[in-house]
């Protein structure tokens, strides 16, 4: 994939998570970083129902703009749902998981970007 690309897929999904009014959403640049991936979404769903809309959100617009899901953990009973589209990982998690793990510590060195809407970044 090219650094275009993988930003394309990253701001596609976070586009759609802030299309179903998911909170707090951050767009993390992890190349250099990482092997594993190239960007994380990371968005705050405010209940086990809204996580699953914004789940359904994301998949439905990656796959509109041909972005594979390699692999989903979670469902709608899980407090956290991971899609892996290899070069984007996106992060859905209720607020308590979000402040109990607290990824954007864990990865508090790389960069932020902005997305459209001022949401993300």
């Amino acid at each position: 994939m090219t650094e275009a690309a993988s930003l394309l897929r990253a701001r596609v999904a976070a586009v759609a998570a802030e299309a179903k009014a998911a909170e707090q959403i951050v767009v993390l640049d992890l190349r250099g970083q990482t092997l594993v991936t190239d960007f994380f979404v990371i968005c705050t769903a405010t209940s086990r129902v809204h996580l699953k809309a914004v789940r359904e959100g994301v998949e439905e617009a990656m796959d509109q703009a041909s972005h594979r899901l390699f692999g989903r953990e979670g469902n709608e009973q899980a407090q956290w749902v991971l899609l892996d589209y290899s070069d984007v990982i996106v992060h859905v998690l209720t607020a308590d998981t979000r402040a109990f793990y607290k990824l954007e510590r864990m990865w508090a060195n790389a960069p932020q970007v902005e997305v459209s809407g001022g949401k993300a970044g």
